[in-house]
């Protein structure tokens, strides 16, 4: 199985179990990115069903599309390359995103991701949550 097929099987498979609870990944619905352009979010998981305490997201950049530079003031993000690759500029240090890299940027740090020609497929998680 290649890295897109792995997240595809996340996209339809994937669960999200608690006990208590279990969110099917399928059953989410795909929002494109209020700011980026060729950017696909599934919010997994988001703040109301953690009390608070994280959220999870599935992410898609299309081919030489990029999450612009930008900082969370508030939130610790980490990035799990899940197919894929591209390049994430951290703190002006450049990263080369292919599967298996985990990226962490604290609070306040400035970054960037930018696909490369097969697009890049990322799960990301926001301590506290993004939304």
């Amino acid at each position: 199985m290649n890295g897109k097929e792995l997240f595809e099987k996340f996209d339809r498979e994937g669960k999200f179990i608690v006990p208590g609870r279990e969110i099917l990944f399928d059953k989410v619905p795909w929002a494109k990115h209020s700011s980026f352009d060729g950017v696909e979010l599934k919010h997994i998981v988001t703040g109301d069903m953690s009390e608070g305490k994280f959220s999870f997201h599935l992410v898609k950049i299309a081919p030489g599309k990029k999450i612009g530079s930008h900082i969370h003031e508030e939130q610790t993000e980490t990035h799990e390359v899940i197919a894929g690759s591209g390049v994430c500029v951290n703190d002006s240090a450049r990263i080369d995103y292919e599967v298996g890299v985990i990226s962490v940027f604290p609070a306040g740090t400035v970054h960037e991701v930018i696909a490369g020609e097969n697009g890049l497929y990322l799960f990301a998680k926001f301590f506290p949550p993004l939304c």
